[in-house]
């Protein structure tokens, strides 16, 4: 199973109540390859300037009511209503077929919703879907395979969601949506791989990354996981940062894994400063090459900087802080404390 794999899940709608539009397919076969369900009104919001950027950054798949609703009030200053296009890469197993566009149509300031399923990676040059993003002011992507994601780089398809975050909307995601948000994609195109693995090989065939795609401001240099804490997931995140470093993945010597759990949201505004909502998220540096990070051998690299973000806490990527870290190192593979807490080695001045 690929990881950030997340059956889109919701409760099952009446959908009778949507505003349904059919199907698309370039090859007109019955099973649509590229399938459009549009909720709300069927005409596009219109205003010359919207206030983003905005991003939300989900440990999982489903959209967080909270900072999705920061995100619409800041695009939009409040006034106004904008439009929203999710990109899935496959269906829901069951339930509603439409699950991040019910919740985004329980929010004030939606004018509609869009949900796009694309199944094959040249859908994602299918000129309505790419006039639907470029028309809408943000654009979620949702759980399921990050690798489908990646597949995306280089298309028209990654150029319309750049124009989105271009005029002042925003982008985001949960779980695999979360992944493909960062500057860094650990993309799992080869499986997934765990805390363990990563750490007793941090070049394990598994470590996959796709790098290029995209780069949002003040969100530079960045490697992104989900469901962080219940999946375990700290130590792949520093066998991630070690190999950007080791590989020159990112600029300027440091490296910043960014982990969010399962429920929480990183939300981040137009001046690169994040708010957490619902469950913790980690922000981890590392600003040294290891000191062993080869193929075939465990991953040695001594203290990545380490910030734990409770719901409520400030993190500000545009002034990266120097203080309120606490200090983890891997000796052959092995932590050398509890990865998830710890008393900052660094506290901020009062």
């Amino acid at each position: 199973m690929p990881t950030g794999f997340l059956r889109r899940s919701a409760t099952t709608a009446a959908i009778a109540c949507l505003t349904l539009a059919g199907s698309l397919s370039a090859t007109g076969a019955a099973q649509a390859a590229a399938d459009r369900i549009r909720l709300g009104s069927t005409t596009d919001a219109t205003r010359a300037i919207w206030s983003g950027p905005a991003f939300t950054m989900n440990g999982s798949g489903g959209v967080v009511p909270a900072s999705m609703q920061r995100a619409v009030n800041n695009i939009r200053s409040g006034t106004g209503s904008l439009d929203v296009v999710v990109l899935a890469g496959s269906s829901p197993s069951s339930g509603s077929r439409t699950p991040e566009c019910d919740t985004v149509m329980a929010l004030a300031g939606v004018n509609s919703c869009t949900t796009w399923t694309l199944t094959r990676a040249r859908d994602a040059n299918n000129s309505q879907v790419n006039a639907d993003i470029r028309n809408a002011e943000f654009v979620y992507f949702a759980g399921g395979d990050q690798c489908r994601y990646a597949a995306w780089k280089g298309t028209a398809l990654e150029s319309s969601v750049e124009s989105v975050v271009a005029k002042g909307g925003g982008s985001g995601g949960g779980s695999a949506g979360h992944h493909i948000n960062s500057s860094v994609v650990y993309d799992a195109c080869r499986g997934s791989v765990t805390s363990g693995e990563a750490l007793d090989d941090p070049y394990d065939p598994t470590v996959t990354f796709t790098t290029g795609m995209f780069t949002w401001p003040h969100y530079a240099s960045t490697v992104n996981d989900s469901h962080f804490v219940a999946r375990d997931r700290m130590g792949r995140t520093m066998a991630f940062v070690a190999r950007a470093l080791q590989d020159g993945l990112t600029t300027g010597g440091t490296a910043w894994g960014v982990g969010v759990e399962e429920g929480g949201s990183l939300y981040l505004d137009n001046n690169g400063l994040a708010t957490q909502y619902g469950d913790d998220a980690y922000v981890v540096l590392g600003d040294h090459r290891p000191e062993q990070a080869t193929p075939g051998q465990p991953l040695t690299y001594s203290n990545f900087k380490i910030w734990r973000l409770r719901p409520g806490s400030l993190y500000d990527f545009a002034h990266r802080p120097t203080c309120d870290y606490y200090l983890r190192s891997v000796t052959d593979g092995r932590p050398d404390g509890n990865l998830y807490s710890g008393t900052p080695d660094a506290p901020c001045a009062s």
